[in-house]
């Protein structure tokens, strides 16, 4: 505590001059701190700031007595007008921010106001600084705070009562307590000393607690009574007992794996143990409170402890992974046993109620799962409708350095009070390696004496945690020796014949590892009940009923924007002339979907709106603040419900949440929208590492949309290319295999591939396909690069006709023009896909090539459509075959496109590259530069000798 000051002159004179006026005794003020700025609620630093506000207090109070909150009025009152009170009679109220200053008459109540706030001060102080004394590490080589750094203001020799004004002698006195402690449970008062060993078993044992940094009072209440109520520790004999058995079971799983394999990489959980009861705790009292649902993230780290002793896996299954003479089953490439995942419904043991358990698959990549699992618990809230989070909740496991050090854990917190995104709340569980310890290295063949020689000779001296509990409880007579041994002895048992039956074990089927099943969607062998898709049109009446919808403001009294109103009124035109563009071909697939029973989710950056102004999914109350009017959700009276959120500016989070949404369920169509297409190289993590190689590892179907704005413009680099040489390097299937043209095969294509990757030139194609994403027998993530100027391209239009029933998605759009009708003039055949189509019609018409030229898109370009692309090279047998892209020659689609190329024509007729020269940056920044390069392709495309005498 700091000495005793008086008010400086000037504020002397005023306190006496307004006492005089109302005949009060003179008070001094006395100004002590010894807690930090924060100990004051809402304070903005510390020094004098307290002491200005206590002042100021009681001069509002001297002037009216009204104007102070009744707390400060009844502590005036008392403090001027009462006599000296009793011991323990005088307490601060509420509204007096502790830790702070206080006022006294130095006759009367001086040292008894005095003595209170100095030991609500202390208990404050331990709240806020006493983990940095906490017994934490179990090595006993490392101080709790790495700078050694001991505070002044904890009590932890009784030298150390001065801070405080105390004396040794005032340790036998009662102290009435704060309504900010816990600490006496029924009792109102303790007495110094108990208060002081209550404090310190509280926050200096071996739990840090470090809470105060929390603006919620409740909440911190919350914190303060579940670790400070006396007893709150103890457990019953039976919680004893079941936390031992907890602990046999978490330990000899290790030392049963360490036994089998000592040689294998297996990640085990050895030093930190006791993960495997806090787990298993923590289902059963969200079990007991209701929670039916739990969904998991964790890393490799004691992953198969978890899955053996928390999921419930059978462990035969788990041994089984073990055998290196193990087959694959002919379900995709696999994945290491430490990275697999599992969907498990049992009965919990203690609550006896049904529970479902979910350990979501994940890459090596450290805390990359955390969004996915908030993405799959959002997504199985959403179908349950618990919208409290009361049903299904997670928990994720995290370690301390990839905690701290990974941005996506940041990304995956604040989405948490976004109200498209959050979950209620997460139940994060931090493996801390100053608490815990590893006993090995970072797996099982790294040997850590290399790098921590003195911490490691440490740990091998340590006693195993098991051993030391198990002591503990035969010294109270909670069990007895042979209990004990009995009880590992049956786990043991267990192992053993575990063991035994993996032996049987031929064939490694991933399914049975499967995280996010989907029960009734493909058969009982976990194939797709058919192999055929319908077509995707819908009847015409709908169509018109969708676009009169999107064209309208259901609400009445609802003020739009006038430039909006010209978008619906232009709506309606289309529509009655049966015509869509880009945003109306969305909003009727998207529609058409909601009548079918598809719940439809998008997701993003600005998506609400439309990152070019076009969409208008949210129209605004232009005089009604938040007032909003979701026309989408008015479409049906009995319609699937429609999510449309803009999400933060984040990638990496965003797109990993929205993939674990579309994991719970395949009868929603969940897309996740680029602001420009290649900020999706933020996310790269969750494409390469779960959207590309799900299926092929975990056995994974997922059927979420990225929808990446691309197209070269003049926008500079880093607006331009959406990066389509990414995706289709990582497309699985074989350039130089030629397939058999089988009447399922564009179906059966699509099921073998890893992704689908499209560049749509027409509306049409885009509401087709993203109709095709639903109607398929199974599920795959789908690539579209979406346009940015033809959103409002006059020409890129498509009409009702190539929507309604009996139409579908065309994967390949050949020419239909001239050329088509008088194929065997045609000199060059010009395959190209997206935005660059419409460049080359406009120039082929300018250049009056009609008859000479024939143009044809590719709408699918992964996987190849070989079987249309050789029909449309025969087609035109004479013609010479040119590939045309905007893209640079290095980037784009060409290097993916050509070898196919190759194979489809037999290596008989070469295919010519046409488009931008190779380049470091997708695209310039200088708008001259941007059309030089565009007139220059152009012209190469169309200068029918530009080929002549170069061989290929």
């Amino acid at each position: 505590m700091s000495q005793l000051r008086l008010l400086p002159s000037r504020l002397r004179t005023q306190v006496s001059r307004l006492l005089a006026t109302r005949d009060v005794p003179d008070l001094k003020w006395r100004g002590w701190s010894s807690g930090p700025p924060a100990a004051f609620p809402g304070g903005g630093g510390g020094g004098d700031g307290g002491s200005s506000y206590v002042e100021e207090m009681y001069f509002a109070w001297l002037e009216n007595p009204q104007s102070v909150h009744k707390s400060w009025d009844s502590f005036f009152r008392r403090t001027t007008e009462q006599g000296p009170p009793g011991p323990g009679q005088l307490r601060l109220p509420s509204a007096l921010p502790e830790g702070r200053p206080a006022l006294s008459s130095p006759s009367r109540t001086s040292k008894l106001v005095e003595d209170h706030l100095a030991v609500q001060s202390l208990i404050r102080a331990y709240q806020i600084r006493g983990h940095h004394v906490a017994q934490l590490d179990p090595l006993g080589i490392l101080d709790a705070d790495l700078d050694s750094f001991v505070p002044s203001d904890l009590i932890t020799t009784i030298d150390k009562l001065a801070f405080y004004d105390l004396r040794e002698s005032d340790l036998d006195k009662e102290f009435q307590l704060p309504t900010t402690t816990f600490i006496g449970g029924s009792e109102s008062t303790l007495s110094l000393r108990e208060i002081i060993r209550r404090l310190e078993s509280t926050y200096c044992r071996h739990i840090g607690l470090e809470f105060m940094f929390i603006n919620d009072v409740e909440q911190c209440q919350w914190i303060r009574q579940k670790f400070e109520t006396p007893g709150v520790m103890q457990f019953s004999s039976e919680e004893k007992r079941t936390l031992l058995a907890r602990l046999v079971r978490s330990m000899r799983f290790e030392d049963f794996l360490a036994r089998k394999w000592s040689s294998e990489k297996r990640f085990g959980l050895e030093g930190c143990e006791v993960m495997i009861p806090a787990l298993k705790t923590i289902i059963d009292k969200s079990s007991e409170m209701g929670i039916e649902n739990v969904i998991l993230g964790m890393p490799h780290r004691g992953r198969l402890n978890v899955l053996a002793n928390v999921v419930r896996k059978d462990l035969e299954q788990i041994f089984c992974q073990f055998d290196p003479r193990l087959e694959a089953a002919d379900e995709g490439s696999g994945d290491v046993k430490y990275h697999l995942g599992m969907y498990h419904e049992r009965i919990n043991r203690v609550t006896n109620r049904n529970i479902t358990l979910s350990l979501v698959a994940n890459p090596s990549h450290l805390e990359a799962v955390d969004p996915v699992v908030q993405g799959k618990t959002k997504a199985e809230q959403f179908y349950r409708g618990d919208t409290q989070g009361r049903k299904v909740m997670s928990i994720l496991v995290h370690g301390d350095a990839a905690f701290a050090g990974q941005g996506v854990v940041y990304e995956t917190f604040h989405l948490s009070d976004l109200p498209s995104y959050t979950t209620n709340g997460t139940v994060h569980v931090v493996v801390n390696n100053q608490v815990c310890y590893r006993r090995r290295g970072h797996n099982e063949m790294d040997e850590p004496m290399f790098t921590q020689p003195l911490m490691y000779k440490q740990i091998h001296r340590q006693v195993p945690v098991l051993k030391k509990y198990a002591d503990k409880l035969i010294a109270e007579g909670a069990v007895t020796l042979q209990e004990f041994e009995e009880e590992i002895a049956k786990y043991d048992r267990i192992c053993e014949e575990a063991y035994g039956r993996s032996k049987d074990k031929k064939i490694l089927h991933i399914k049975h590892w499967l995280d996010s099943p989907w029960p009734g969607f493909f058969n009982v062998d976990g194939e797709p009940k058919s192999m055929t898709c319908p077509a995707t049109g819908i009847p015409e009446d709908v169509l018109a009923h969708i676009g009169t919808v999107a064209s309208s403001v259901p609400l009445e009294d609802f003020k739009i924007h006038t430039g909006l109103s010209r978008i619906l009124r232009a709506r309606a035109d289309m529509t009655r002339q049966r015509t869509v563009d880009w945003a109306l071909a969305e909003y009727m697939a998207f529609g058409s979907l909601l009548k079918e029973g598809i719940h439809v989710r998008l997701s993003g950056q600005d998506v609400e709106r439309g990152t070019f102004s076009h969409r208008h999914h949210v129209l605004h109350d232009q005089e009604v603040d938040r007032r909003t009017c979701v026309p989408m959700s008015h479409l049906w009276p009995d319609q699937a419900p429609y999510t449309v959120c803009n999400s933060s500016l984040s990638e990496y989070g965003v797109l990993g949440f929205e993939l674990g949404y579309a994991m719970a369920s395949p009868n929603a169509l969940v897309l996740w929208e680029a602001q420009f297409g290649d900020f999706h190289n933020t996310a790269q993590c969750i494409i390469d590492q779960f959207i590309s190689t799900g299926q092929a590892k975990w056995v994974r179907h997922n059927g979420i949309v990225l929808l990446l704005p691309h197209g070269m413009e003049g926008m500079g680099p880093e607006h331009s290319s959406a990066r389509p040489e990414r995706f289709l390097q990582m497309s699985n299937d074989d350039s130089d295999a030629y397939p058999v043209f089988t009447k399922d095969f564009e179906v059966s294509q699509l099921y073998e591939c890893n992704w689908i990757v499209v560049n749509c030139s027409t509306p049409a194609s885009y509401f087709h396909v993203l109709r095709r994403q639903i109607l398929l027998p199974f599920r795959k993530p789908l690539i579209i690069f979406t346009p940015k100027s033809l959103l409002r391209h006059p020409e890129a239009k498509s009409s009702f006709d190539q929507m309604v029933t009996g139409t579908s998605f065309q994967r390949v759009i050949p020419e239909d023009g001239p050329a088509a009708r008088a194929p065997g003039q045609v000199q060059r055949l010009i395959f190209c896909t997206g935005k660059v189509y419409y460049d080359l019609v406009r120039e082929r018409s300018s250049q009056g090539l009609e008859q000479q030229v024939a143009l044809t898109r590719l709408e699918q370009i992964s996987p190849f459509p070989f079987d249309l692309i050789k029909q449309e090279a025969d087609r035109f047998p004479g013609a010479e075959l040119v590939w045309c892209q905007e893209e640079h020659k290095n980037m784009g689609y060409y290097d993916y496109v050509s070898p196919r190329f190759m194979t489809v024509l037999g290596r008989a007729r070469p295919i010519w590259y046409v488009g931008r020269e190779p380049a470091a940056a997708p695209a310039t920044g200088n708008r001259n530069a941007h059309l030089v390069s565009l007139r220059k392709f152009l012209d190469t495309a169309f200068n029918l000798q530009a080929f002549e005498g170069k061989t290929f």
